[in-house]
């Protein structure tokens, strides 16, 4: 096998990892408003996620075109370079995702790639004005139209249906936000899947398996990245989840529903232009303005201020992950420089991995009430259930003495009586 076989495979395995990061990462975009309403159990909603994630990956692929032709140079890309820029996707992925910080998994993967490039060739080996054009402005843009629709949309709610009881309100809103989750699910499966399709897309044409004026994937790449981001979604980013829908607005069925129509009008608007869009921040800014929107809402500030400090860093931060890794591998060199790289990769992912153990959350905890954090109580042991000393039965019936202990507390307590339970004016007293 010629090393740049051996490049290849390792490349589209890595791709396909990451896509699975992306799908356990992105869940809460799609099922976070659901699971924290009462809309939909946690484990039905990210079943139903992956399984429109799956649908949605096959009805576009604009935006992996966007990916392998419109970031960097392709004629510069080489098989390491794509690797490298993986690596950097994926360790930012896991590390917001163990913070619970819902960033951008999309500028992960994008400042991983430019970030490589720029250790590679420099950095006219990056097509700058289409990672302006094609990726900053519509993060920008696409996040504040979402949170603006999802703020009109949930105050327009409550304006009409001020009349209605609340709890017939909420269980028609709850029935709602199941078609809406699934828009969003749908919605993210023809934005994400496309962007490791892509990445994938751009490391055949490096090795010269498509050509590079090919403007789509081959089928088993759809294919094979439609599945891994279906299994990643069906896995459940249960941190990520909490913080959408737990951290950061307290959200009812009606906000629920505003937010996830907003965040999937704004995401399938920007796959049909091709857009590299962050459905993470499209998702975010939906539901922090659903809390905006509803009158009395409480929206924990905080909280938003780490993620948009998450999203500011993600680029750079990505990046550099990406050009450290590129170093190492390039300056390695041969089956030895992979064999490095792929070992730093899997041992960051397994110490990742075991950090989140320490304090877990998933289907069974993740709607537990927010302390402060994202873990705040969830592994607080349970307090310790006072001992009770029980009556002797040989002192007296056993019933009497224990009511007369539970009752006769004070001096001041009125003094009980046993009476038959067959009398009904008893009954009438107990009932009462």
């Amino acid at each position: 096998m010629s090393l740049d076989l051996f490049l290849l495979i390792i490349v589209v395995i890595t791709a396909l990892g990451f896509d699975f990061t992306n799908g356990f990462h992105d869940t809460g975009n799609a099922m976070a408003t659901s699971i924290a309403s009462g809309a939909l159990k946690p484990k039905a909603a990210v079943t139903m996620s992956a399984c429109l994630n799956l649908i949605g990956a096959f009805l576009s692929t604009a935006v992996a075109a966007t990916i392998a032709k419109g970031l960097v140079d392709a004629h510069l890309v080489t098989l390491e370079l794509v690797f490298a820029g993986l690596v950097g996707g994926i360790v930012w992925n896991l590390l917001t995702w163990l913070l619970g910080i819902p960033s951008s998994s999309s500028h992960a993967l994008i400042g991983g790639i430019v970030g490589a490039m720029i250790a590679a060739v420099g950095t006219h080996g990056v097509i700058w004005s289409g990672v302006v054009s094609k990726v900053l402005v519509p993060a920008v843009v696409a996040t504040v139209i979402a949170t603006l629709i999802a703020s009109v949309g949930t105050w327009l709610v409550y304006r009409i249906t001020r009349n209605v009881d609340e709890t017939k309100s909420e269980k028609v809103f709850q029935r709602g936000q199941i078609g809406s989750a699934a828009l969003v699910s749908l919605a993210h499966g023809t934005n994400d899947a496309q962007k490791t399709m892509g990445v994938i897309f751009l490391a055949l044409m490096s090795y010269g398996a498509v050509s590079t004026s090919a403007t789509l994937p081959p089928l088993w790449v759809i294919v094979s990245c439609a599945l891994a981001m279906a299994a990643g979604t069906y896995t459940g980013g249960w941190r990520i989840i909490r913080t959408l829908g737990k951290g950061l607005v307290e959200i009812k069925p009606p906000q629920g529903m505003a937010a996830e129509s907003a965040a999937a009008s704004v995401i399938l608007l920007s796959s049909h232009f091709g857009y590299s869009l962050s459905t993470t921040q499209v998702a975010t800014g939906s539901v922090l303005g659903s809390g905006v929107g509803k009158p009395g809402a409480e929206v924990r500030w905080s909280v938003a201020g780490r993620m948009v400090s998450a999203w500011l860093v993600t680029l750079p931060m990505a990046g550099g992950v990406g050009a450290g890794a590129y170093g190492i591998v390039h300056g390695i060199g041969g089956y030895l420089g992979i064999a490095v790289g792929v070992t730093l990769l899997i041992t960051a992912v397994l110490a990742i991995w075991l950090r989140s153990r320490r304090a877990r959350v998933d289907h069974r905890n993740v709607n537990a009430e927010w302390e402060g954090s994202l873990t705040g109580g969830l592994s607080a042991p349970a307090a310790p259930i006072p001992a009770v000393q029980l009556p002797d039965p040989a002192d007296g019936p056993l019933v009497e003495q224990a009511l007369r202990s539970a009752f006769e507390t004070g001096p001041e307590a009125p003094q009980l009586t046993i009476v038959p339970t067959g009398e009904a004016s008893t009954r009438e007293t107990v009932r009462s």
